[in-house]
């Protein structure tokens, strides 16, 4: 009789006597398997999930819903190092960050927008620039972080410049940025989120070649995050918004 090879034979010839009152076929309850219908009768027909699709949710009924403080931070310090890694120097980083941060603006804007349609009877939709940045100052900084900012400030010397100030940004609460770049200031990813918004509501300039059509391009007013350290609030952050000379141009026509 051929041997089975040893690199497959888990038991040896003599206790494959011994292994056989194991078998599931035997007449032995205590090891004895059911049948596979009665396998299909036991488990059943699986019932669908009683829990809603985040799709069919009301966006209206959301509007009061927070996230987590904890995993938001997570999820934006899992950003910088991920995009910290594939760039090659803290104004690389920035801008990356203020991409990132602008394509959420859009996204919030929207949203914003979709709201005030549905909710109101006669919704507005700004056209003057301080009461965009009051609405910027107050629901779009709810929306994102569920506080307003702290203060919006003009510049004395330039006319053309606004400030948004914000004491404790949440996205800089647990960010350690390392001395080597104590430059960077990540609160970027809001000043993208302002620069979409004053995109979206047309808030830009837009410059003509040769009085035609053919060259036309709408450019944003200029939105750059610097921190502005007190002793009282050492992440004080503020946004700086430069606005084009058409943007001023244009306010004063509508006086």
């Amino acid at each position: 009789m051929q041997q089975p090879h040893p690199r497959f034979s888990v038991l040896s010839g003599s206790s494959l006597s011994s292994a056989e009152h194991l078998s599931p076929t035997a007449s032995s309850t205590r090891f004895s398997l059911p049948s596979a219908t009665s396998i299909n009768t036991a488990l059943g027909t699986p019932k669908p999930s009683l829990r809603p699709n985040i799709y069919d949710r009301n966006l209206n009924k959301t509007r009061t819903s927070e996230v987590s403080t904890s995993a938001f931070a997570f999820l934006f310090s899992e950003v910088v190092q991920y995009t910290q890694k594939r760039v090659s120097g803290i104004n690389d980083l920035e801008r990356r960050l203020n991409t990132l941060g602008y394509r959420a603006g859009t996204r919030v804007l929207e949203l914003m927008v979709w709201r005030a349609e549905s909710s109101s009877k006669a919704p507005k939709r700004e056209i003057r620039f301080l009461p965009a940045l009051m609405s910027i100052h107050t629901q779009v900084w709810r929306a994102v972080f569920g506080r307003p900012a702290d203060a919006i400030e003009k510049s004395v010397e330039n006319e053309d410049e606004y400030m948004i100030i914000d004491n404790d940004p949440p996205i800089e609460r647990h960010i350690s940025v390392p001395k080597d770049m104590n430059q960077l200031s990540c609160s970027s990813f809001t000043a993208g989120v302002v620069e979409a918004v004053l995109d979206g509501l047309g808030l830009a300039s837009i410059s003509f070649s040769d009085n035609l059509c053919t060259d036309m391009c709408a450019q944003p007013a200029r939105v750059t995050a610097h921190h502005t350290p007190t002793q009282q609030f050492p992440l004080r952050t503020t946004i700086l918004i430069k606005l084009d000379k058409s943007v001023l141009e244009r306010e004063e026509i509508l006086k």
